[in-house]
């Protein structure tokens, strides 16, 4: 089987060092190049392009959100950006998956978190690799694109508040749930989201969506209840689960283990959806590597849910829908930009 071809670009000689060594040692992996800044790198990447880019945000002469702009619009590659969990850090990390970078993770060089950090880094490198990545325009063409985007589509029904959606992402999720929440009317029902993100840079992508959205969407602390026009996204590093409270829903937050390899798990979320809300939710699982959401779709299904999974073809990472249609727990499979009007149809035509 062909190896992943990995350039590391930090300015860091010891976290150049810890990263070579470590993705080194994983099977499957090889590392072809160590960069110490932007330029070094795009002499690298024309010269021989790598399969995957680890990319820091903090380095001299070019800063990592600029050379990552270039780099998709002229040599587009899957990247990994490794930043800091300070807030700057984190914005700017949010700020990267919007460029089109394809994967996010802390840099906690911290003694005891170093072999979660390689761990988390080789899982990243792998997932990557699978990631269909596309040109990005940058500056004012990035900024007319977006200011002439689509309009939140026309408010459900007056009735519609019994109603839950739930939204399971990894790999390439932020940018779909851009694109999703943009167009969410700002009383669609309450809504949860699971996105495979490290613990601290959720509520950075939960600010970003607040501000693109006509909804409100902020990182659930737990304990709140479910209402039109709010959207609660899974902190990092938590389990977001769904409960019935009376006549209405509440959220709850958990630790434990990861499920499904993951925590926050897409399957908790699913699953307890199934459980409190019945045919009474829609679930749409997107792009994302592996099976998480899979089981747990198939439980919303079966529970008399509305399923929707995104295609192949505007998938980053066709995995996690793949295995929802497998495993026969879908009822529509569509392209990201029917997504939300399909979501807003399915939650109207819910009877409460």
């Amino acid at each position: 089987m062909k190896k992943i071809r990995v350039l590391i670009v930090d300015d860091s000689p010891t976290v150049c060092q810890l990263f070579e060594k470590g993705l080194s040692r994983a099977s499957g992996i090889e590392v072809v190049g160590v960069a110490p800044d932007p330029f070094v790198a795009r002499d690298m990447i024309v010269k021989d392009p790598p399969d995957v880019v680890t990319l820091d945000i903090e380095m001299p002469r070019m800063d990592g959100l600029t050379f990552l702009r270039k780099l998709m619009k002229h040599f587009p590659l899957p990247v990994v950006v490794v930043s800091t969990l300070a807030k700057e850090g984190g914005t700017k990390a949010i700020e990267a998956l919007e460029c089109g970078a394809v994967e996010v993770i802390e840099k906690n060089m911290g003694e005891d978190k170093v072999n979660d950090l390689m761990l988390e880094l080789v899982r990243k490198v792998r997932s990557a690799a699978q990631a269909k990545v596309r040109r990005k325009a940058i500056g004012t063409q990035q900024k007319a694109a977006q200011a002439s985007g689509p309009k939140p589509l026309a408010p459900l029904d007056a009735s519609a508040g019994k109603q839950v959606l739930a939204i399971g992402a990894s790999t390439g999720g932020t940018e779909a749930l851009s694109r999703i929440f943009e167009r969410l009317p700002a009383n669609t029902p309450g809504t949860l989201v699971v996105q495979h993100m490290p613990a601290g840079f959720t509520a950075q992508m939960a600010d970003r969506l607040d501000h693109q959205s006509a909804m409100t969407v902020r990182e659930a602390q737990g304990g709140e209840y479910l209402e039109p026009g709010l959207a609660l996204i899974a902190p990092g590093d938590h389990h977001i689960i769904l409960r019935k409270a009376g006549h209405r829903f509440q959220v709850e937050l958990r630790s434990g283990p990861r499920v499904s390899r993951h925590k926050p798990s897409v399957d908790v979320l699913f699953s307890t959806v199934a459980e409190a809300a019945g045919d009474s939710a829609v679930g749409v699982i997107l792009t994302g590597m592996g099976r998480d959401g899979a089981a747990g779709l198939k439980k919303m299904h079966d529970a008399g849910a509305h399923t929707i999974a995104q295609d192949e073809e505007s998938c980053v990472v066709y995995g996690m829908p793949r295995e929802a249609v497998e495993l026969g727990g879908v009822d529509e499979v569509l392209p990201l930009n029917r997504v939300a009007e399909k979501a807003c149809k399915a939650l109207a035509a819910v009877k409460v």
